[in-house]
């Protein structure tokens, strides 16, 4: 695509400043529109996408459904910008066959996400949540948790933000067990950290942290039976994606006391309403720590995905490339 348009679209919350100034500096009009009917970037349908996007080169997105049927309708589009580096609600084929674009924001939200996984270790280790609770209805019996020193942690999928939990846990002198398909096991040794395969990492974690992307092969890999091989003690933490947890199966698991707690930033029901009661009985729980899908939101993490978002969408309206870790699909010149 050639002469792409200098307009970009914003459907995110959260875009700050500087991010519009470096595009707007760099010739770029700026769009934040309001989404019509109050509805979330995943309820846009492709008529809505359609009227949103019109006459843009660049859209910076967040979890809008990016279909065939979306991207066939935006011919002017070049670069879908994802503000986030997962990339499962895109149809990465029919962006490569309609020679368009498509990135994360790689590197940009690491360390947030690495540090809400620690705090609610850490919070549901020491049982904060359920104390403070007590206390609110009067009772302040001391309740007795566990600490996150020196404990056995298994990681499940190993990439920029399961490798900034690593480097984070090392100050815990905790020992950290690795399971994933993407690297050797003398790779992982070279980190200085434990190879294992899935059973060996359900059966000895006290903390088991998933970071691995939804796929049909990961998709509900912590199950009733995984679950029942997790110690008792164990908290489970994904703040991964919805699907790699069967959440009915967690939610009987912990009536059960199969296991003690678990940390969650990511649901089922994000993607299947149906599941919204089993998400509204898990977040009720005194043993769950919560979050809506905000690992990360901080001001700052939002604000390097925000840059990296942008510069994505100028380089590819230059004629550039964006950082190879950014690109998923480059369809230009098909």
């Amino acid at each position: 695509m050639t002469n792409i348009p200098r307009k970009v679209v914003v459907t995110q919350k959260f875009f700050d400043q500087g991010s519009i100034e470096y595009l707007e500096s760099n010739g770029f009009q700026v769009d934040m529109p309001d989404l019509p009917d109050n509805k979330s970037e995943g309820q846009l349908t492709a008529q809505d996408i359609q009227h949103l996007l019109a006459g843009a080169g660049g859209w910076i997105v967040g979890h809008a459904n990016i279909t065939r049927e979306v991207l066939s309708c935006v011919p002017d589009l070049a670069i879908i910008s994802r503000r986030g580096v997962g990339y499962e609600k895109v149809d990465v084929k029919a962006a490569r066959d309609l020679g368009k674009v498509v990135t994360i924001a790689a590197g940009g939200n690491d360390a947030t996400v690495a540090d809400q996984v620690i705090g609610m270790m850490i919070s549901l280790g020491r049982r904060f949540r359920e104390a403070q609770n007590a206390m609110i209805n009067g009772n302040w019996k001391i309740l007795v948790g566990h600490d996150l020193c020196e404990k056995t942690v298994g990681i499940f999928g190993f990439g920029r933000i399961g490798r900034s939990l690593a480097k984070r846990l090392q100050g815990f002198d905790a020992r950290i067990l690795v399971c994933t398909p993407r690297l050797s096991d003398a790779d992982i040794r070279e980190f200085g950290l434990e190879p294992c395969d899935f059973e060996t990492l359900l059966q000895q974690s006290d903390y088991l942290s998933l970071h691995a992307p939804l796929t049909p092969e990961t998709r509900h890999i912590v199950d009733a039976a995984a679950l029942g091989k997790m110690k008792e003690t164990a908290i489970l933490i994904n703040t991964a994606r919805g699907g790699l947890v069967d959440d009915r199966a967690l939610l009987a698991a912990l009536k059960e006391c199969t296991i003690m707690g678990a940390g969650l930033d990511v649901f089922e029901s994000e993607s299947n309403p149906d599941m919204l009661p089993v998400t509204k009985e898990l977040i009720a729980r005194d043993e769950v720590l919560a979050a809506p899908h905000a690992g990360a939101s901080t001001l700052e993490g939002l604000n390097r995905t925000n840059m990296i978002a942008a510069q994505c969408v100028v380089a590819v309206a230059d004629g550039e490339s964006p950082p190879a870790a950014c690109i998923v699909v480059d369809g230009r010149g098909q």
